[in-house]
């Protein structure tokens, strides 16, 4: 029983340090440690046996760590057919165009919310949304979305939740949520960002229940305000398409 334990925690203790490159490209050995919270010689020997197998590689003159080819190998052979993000990419592509800036893809992950899929706006100056970050729930366009269409316990979980900004004017952010129900998207100028604003609309599901915030987002001195109210038929429209997507 005691090796069953032991062998569970090892490969807990491997997926944080593979986790580690979900938020940067490359880490020091010690940053890891800091990171995870692991002793530096539990992650040196963590490292290496990930390393051997192909799921990390380090670099000799930094001495630092990326991920290796195995993982892009297994991300390969993911299956596209039930790839929900993929599915949506061409109405993606689609709004990017007629609207001109960057449209994101948004989902909730406990009390964060992750990027699945991003089109960058072919302006020069743009938003730019790399995939596969973490965000907090607390501020921005689709986390309105992602919160006020959750119900009532997720919600209070949520805004409960060790993660969120203690500096949020919590009646504030309720009224933001039961206007965004109302409208039927949200918007934000600059709450997370300097410079940056964004519109959100609910996708659902074939149940009604929500499957995902689409997200337009740009430059606050062309993502005005009253720019964003004009948008927002065009985005609900969008949204809606996306929801009969959705298998």
């Amino acid at each position: 029983m005691e090796e069953g334990k032991s062998t569970v925690r090892a490969v807990d203790r491997a997926l944080d340090i593979l986790l580690c490159f979900t938020e940067k490209t490359d880490w020091a050995m010690m940053e890891i440690a800091e990171r995870t919270g692991l002793h530096k010689s539990t992650v040196h020997r963590m490292l290496a046996t990930l390393e051997e197998k192909g799921f990390i590689e380090r670099d000799k003159n930094t001495e630092r760590y990326h991920l290796g080819l195995k993982v892009w190998e297994l991300s390969a052979n993911l299956s596209r057919t039930d790839d929900q993000a993929t599915i949506w990419l061409p109405e993606m592509v689609r709004l990017r165009d007629q609207l001109g800036e960057t449209v994101s893809i948004y989902v909730r992950d406990g009390s964060e919310r992750i990027r699945i899929q991003a089109v960058q706006s072919n302006h020069p100056v743009r938003r730019v949304a790399p995939v596969g970050v973490r965000l907090p729930l607390y501020a921005g366009a689709s986390s309105k979305v992602l919160v006020a269409y959750a119900d009532n316990l997720v919600q209070e979980s949520i805004m409960n939740s060790h993660q969120w900004a203690s500096s949020t004017d919590m009646e504030l952010y309720r009224s933001q949520l039961q206007d965004t129900l109302e409208k039927g998207y949200a918007t934000s100028f600059e709450e997370r960002e300097t410079g940056v604003a964004a519109i959100s609309s609910p996708i659902f599901d074939r149940a009604g229940l929500l499957a995902a915030a689409l997200s337009v987002s740009g430059p606050a001195s062309r993502l005005t305000l009253d720019k964003m109210e004009q948008y927002a038929p065009v985005m609900m429209e969008a949204a809606r398409v996306m929801s009969t997507m959705v298998r």
